[in-house]
């Protein structure tokens, strides 16, 4: 079966479209999800099978740029070529784009009032509350030691100082490394101390 024939049992310019402009725009969480919802449409229509996914996705990975748009593209460059590949991208890309569009100018209006910056400023506390916590249910296991708990607290204390000199986030985690490498261990043979973590057997 050659490419002519698979475009004409393909879905028509409409379908094609039509299909793409749902599957690609109800999601929330990335290109893959439209991806999967996309290639569980084609093929349960009988459009598209294993192998062609497979190839589309291997070559949209490999492309530069969004994903989920270089696989709709070849989607319509399947069936119809320029004649589906054009509409297939701008079914794909141009109502997300009005989404992003509308709620970025709303944003831009409400910000002004009391109650919507209010929001806006419990939400990050919490959202920071649940990272600190996060942080600490991580680090508390490697505090039993005094050393290590000293350790903790003066990356802390770096960590927080170049956080409030306005470092970026990259520079904060380089220099909390490298002050949490340059704190000796009080241990004179070179190692970690007993009991501690990854301490030598």
């Amino acid at each position: 079966m050659n490419l002519s024939d698979r475009r004409v049992e393909g879905p028509s310019l409409r379908e094609l479209v039509r299909a793409i402009a749902y599957e690609a725009n109800r999601t929330v969480g990335g290109g893959l999800v439209s991806i999967e919802l996309l290639r569980r449409r084609f093929t349960a229509s009988g459009w598209l099978d294993a192998a062609s996914h497979g190839v589309f996705i291997a070559v949209s990975r490999f492309t530069p740029g969004t994903v989920v748009l270089a696989y709709v593209v070849m989607l319509g460059w399947r069936f119809h070529r320029w004649r589906g590949a054009l509409p297939a991208l701008a079914a794909a890309s141009v109502p997300a784009s009005l989404i992003v569009l509308g709620l970025a100018a709303t944003l831009a209006q409400i910000d002004g009032y009391a109650a919507v910056r209010a929001l806006l400023a419990v939400g990050i506390l919490v959202a920071g509350v649940l990272v600190l916590g996060s942080a600490w249910h991580l680090i508390r296991p490697y505090l039993g030691e005094k050393h290590l708990r000293i350790r903790a607290l003066v990356v802390g204390l770096v960590a927080l100082t170049l956080v409030l000199l306005g470092a970026t986030p990259v520079r904060v985690l380089l220099a909390a490394a490298v002050v949490s490498i340059a704190i000796p261990f009080p241990d004179s043979t070179g190692g970690t101390p007993e009991g501690a973590p990854y301490a030598r057997k």
